[in-house]
């Protein structure tokens, strides 16, 4: 019992000094404003923020002022590519300006970090579709939030032969791709979705290199995912 009780002292005892931390005032306005912001970063609270102001601010002027640069420049010169809707520098990104890549596959990811993940293991040869997320009514994303039609009308005009589903292996990637399935399943295409060897659950850009190039290259008719 004593220790039950110490524990929840400390306990009480560090939500208190969250709370004075949190209230504090800081010396600077400008300190403020920096930590405020940094402090609306995800995974960022404001003890963390104020690390890293201070961490900044120790490196000069110049540093802060590169920084500064470079946030604006993806501000102002970063843009959506038109036909797979990854983040390019230009109308069209570097992947589908490519004349080499195959034009009859493609991949359908959840997001820019799925096509750098796919990249990185440099086993799929033909282009990209980024949905910009997965159909999650919890978190308020329904099928008219993602790029799915602009998905339907590729692959009807564009000559596509495949359809892969890269999807995370979580409920929000399996209700996405079965709204795709539905949407595709009567064009004559081949449908297919990259195997299971990754863990349930799981994100794809958390895969590690090898299981995500093994389970692109066993990938399956998505029909099959149906029936387990």
């Amino acid at each position: 019992m004593p220790r039950i009780h110490e524990r929840k002292v400390r306990f009480q005892m560090s939500i208190q000094s969250w709370r004075t931390f949190t209230q504090m005032e800081l010396p600077s306005k400008s300190l403020e404003r920096a930590v405020h912001e940094l402090s609306r970063l995800p995974g960022i609270g404001r003890r963390s923020a104020l690390r890293l102001a201070l961490h900044l601010l120790k490196q000069g002027p110049e540093r802060i002022l590169d920084l500064a640069e470079g946030m604006e420049q993806l501000a102002k010169n970063t843009q959506f590519c038109r036909d797979c809707h990854a983040i390019a520098d230009a109308a069209l990104c570097h992947i589908c300006a490519d004349d080499r890549r195959d034009r009859r596959s493609l991949c359908v990811v959840e997001d820019i970090r799925d096509v750098l993940a796919l990249e990185n293991t440099s086993t799929h040869k033909g282009r990209y579709h980024v949905l910009g997320g997965l159909i999650s009514p919890m978190d308020g994303m329904g099928p008219s939030d993602l790029t799915v039609d602009e998905l339907v009308r590729r692959v009807e005009h564009e000559g596509i032969e495949e359809v892969i589903l890269a999807l995370s292996a979580t409920m929000e990637g399996d209700t996405t791709a079965f709204y795709i399935y539905r949407k595709l399943g009567d064009l004559p295409i081949r449908l297919t979705a990259i195997a299971r060897g990754l863990p349930v659950g799981d994100a794809l850009e958390y895969a590690d290199e090898v299981t995500l190039s093994r389970s692109f290259q066993q990938r399956v008719p998505f029909e099959t995912t149906l029936q387990r």
